[in-house]
């Protein structure tokens, strides 16, 4: 058995915005511009802009633009359940666990 904790330092807000250049990224490399995509995808060019430069976008909006940058199944693995990491232990669980004897108690 792995006794190895997998511990993740990154943050949500890291994660929005490392989505965020790879969509950024993507719309690029199909030569698309802010008002392409947007429209194609119906989607507020301000939205996708936002999105962008802050990461913030609404789910919907989100999966409107993954669709027609072509990566919208990526999506299907979210949280499934046979995800790698499923059997990792949060923090918490692992602060609720009481430590272990270190000394016997009977002479």
């Amino acid at each position: 058995m792995d006794n190895r904790l997998s511990v993740d330092l990154r943050t949500p807000r890291d994660t929005q915005r490392d989505l965020a250049q790879r969509f950024k990224a993507r719309r690029l490399a199909l030569n698309l511009t802010q008002e392409g995509l947007a429209a194609r995808a119906g989607v507020s060019w301000s939205s996708l802009k936002r999105f962008e430069y802050t990461g913030l976008i609404a789910l919907e909006s989100l999966l409107k633009l993954a669709l027609v940058l072509g990566c919208l199944r990526d999506f299907d693995r979210v949280a499934a359940d046979d995800a790698p990491g499923l059997g990792a232990r949060s923090l918490d669980e692992i602060l609720r666990e009481p430590a272990p004897r270190r000394k016997g108690r009977i002479k």
